[in-house]
């Protein structure tokens, strides 16, 4: 095995005006979880358990689009999703529709761990949060000042807005998508920035693991699931890696993005770099996303098609990487 190694995201499609201080929040948001990992790694702490620890602070933390700081629905809500999964035995659990659970990655571990079956979601999944007795909050918890405007934003451009951090002044300047838009699923959208959290790590036995968390879209209809909670598309784990991505995610979803990334592995007999370089080239169609990854050899892997991409890595020979921009 060649040792530990550890990659986290806070989300693909960053806008290209984003204040210098965000961006400087962002690494340090990034760099504090990326320490967290490392630590836990350097005891020996199993992947599976490693990737809920970074994820449950990344939720835990307003910045991203998880937990605290989830983007807004189109009535004013959040509605959160989340997925895990353990790459030795494909083991995994997702969630989605949550509305007050504090930390849904930790949630999904519970449905992995404690339930028969590998998605619950809507009023049966916080059902579920309160047969085991995880921590809830009134969904008011998981709404900022931040999002509030951003919804108003969004309704008044009648459209979907992705980055909830975009400054509510200098509005006309931010958002790759205001001079060029794109489309999602066939329909415009004005402006592209998405932002999910996601963890992946494997230890020093060389078991791979993996968990994505997000709040969605801003403005979406409520009721929307995304890649995030959905094993193959926004997170998988095998024996021979472990993917979480980041983007568009009816895209991510068309595409089986993260279980993409093992199947060229497996089946073309590709390194990590390059079959994240394969994946992202020649899957997405005309999507935007990014992910992360890691291989039981200790690689560390990461790729995306659009402005930028949240993101820190790291491995246990000394290597560690904190970037936005390419």
């Amino acid at each position: 095995m060649g040792g530990w190694a550890i990659a986290v995201h806070g989300g693909a499609g960053v806008d290209p005006n984003l204040p210098l201080e965000r961006q400087e929040e962002a690494k340090q948001l990034l760099t504090r979880c990326l320490n967290l990992g490392i630590s836990s790694l350097r005891s020996n702490v199993p992947a599976i358990d490693v990737v809920e620890l970074v994820v449950r602070e990344l939720e835990t933390d307003p910045l991203f689009n998880s937990g605290r700081g989830s983007a807004l629905t189109e009535k004013g809500t959040v509605e959160m999703e989340a997925s895990i999964m353990d790459g030795p035995k494909r083991r995994c659990g997702a969630v989605s529709g949550l509305t007050t659970v504090k930390n849904p990655i930790s949630l999904a571990r519970l449905v992995m761990d404690k339930s028969p079956h590998s998605y619950i979601a809507f009023s049966g999944a916080e059902e579920f949060a309160r047969q085991q007795g995880v921590e809830v909050v009134d969904n008011e918890y998981f709404v900022t000042p931040d999002n509030v405007g951003m919804l108003k934003l969004a309704k008044e451009a009648n459209t979907i807005l992705f980055d909830y951090r975009i400054p509510h002044s200098g509005y006309e300047t931010c958002g790759s998508g205001v001079e060029s838009p794109l489309q999602m699923n066939g329909l415009p959208i004005s402006v592209y920035a998405p932002e999910t959290v996601g963890c992946v790590v494997v230890d020093r036995e060389g078991r791979c693991a993996a968990a994505t968390s997000t709040g969605g879209l801003m403005n979406k209809m409520t009721g929307r699931i995304g890649d995030s909670p959905l094993i193959g598309a926004g997170t998988y784990a095998c024996e021979l890696c472990g993917v979480s991505c980041t983007g568009e995610g009816e895209a991510i979803i068309r595409g089986t993005l993260a279980r993409e990334v093992a199947a060229v592995m497996e089946y073309k007999n590709l390194k990590l770099h390059d079959a994240v370089d394969f994946v992202i080239k020649h899957r997405l169609d005309e999507g935007k996303a990014g992910l992360i990854a890691v291989s039981n050899t200790g690689e560390v892997a990461c790729g995306f098609n659009c402005n930028g991409m949240f993101r820190a890595c790291a491995t246990e020979d000394g290597f560690m990487e904190v970037a936005i921009w390419e």
